[in-house]
């Protein structure tokens, strides 16, 4: 199984409107999603860093989990588009992507 993660760095100035991003975008990106594949997803709101008193390093994340790396790629080259069109909406932050194997 691989889980593609979604990262927002935080960084002064930056917005990003998690009502939309959980409730539209994530909405909108699981309906493109769901038919290549896509298990299941998790949205992760940054609180605070590793330390007390340490600010979080990303304001956000999503994590979308699929069996095999060429199942998100499928969904993301017929979608992806659509999808990085909508960033906009609730963000001016660039994303960061990691693709992970899930080893335990």
């Amino acid at each position: 199984m691989i889980r593609v993660s979604v990262l927002y760095p935080a960084s002064e100035g930056k917005k990003f409107d998690v009502d939309y991003y959980k409730n539209k975008h994530m909405k909108l990106a699981t309906e493109r999603l769901k038919p290549f594949g896509l298990i299941r997803t998790e949205v992760d709101k940054g609180v605070a860093g590793g330390t007390p008193g340490a600010a979080a390093p990303y304001v956000a994340a999503c994590h979308f989990y699929f069996n095999a790396i060429a199942d998100f790629q499928k969904g993301m080259g017929t979608h992806g588009k659509e999808l990085i069109a909508d960033i906009p909406n609730y963000t001016n932050i660039q994303p960061q992507i990691q693709i992970s194997e899930i080893i335990g």
